[in-house]
């Protein structure tokens, strides 16, 4: 329910979302923690070949790679896996 929640306000043109939830987000949608490298986390999708990037620059995640996740998520047509 959290995810959903996010992913509402993320939808309704928030610019500001917390690292910890855009990362509980990017899981829900069925991506993993690959790899970290210094403030820049990684995660991949066994069925989706391009990578997510965030970085945590004081808890919060850059606008550019919200807007790189929505493309991501349209584009692919995912969804929400179950709570």
């Amino acid at each position: 329910m959290k995810q959903r929640k996010t992913l509402q306000r993320i939808l309704a043109g928030a610019i500001t979302v917390r690292f910890d939830e855009m990362a509980g987000l990017v899981e829900a949608f069925g991506f993993s923690l690959s790899r970290t490298n210094g403030s820049h986390h990684i995660f991949t999708h066994p069925e989706i070949p391009e990578l997510i990037n965030l970085q945590n620059v004081r808890g919060q995640v850059k606008p550019y790679q919200v807007r790189q996740l929505l493309k991501l998520i349209e584009r692919h047509n995912l969804s929400l896996e179950d709570e």
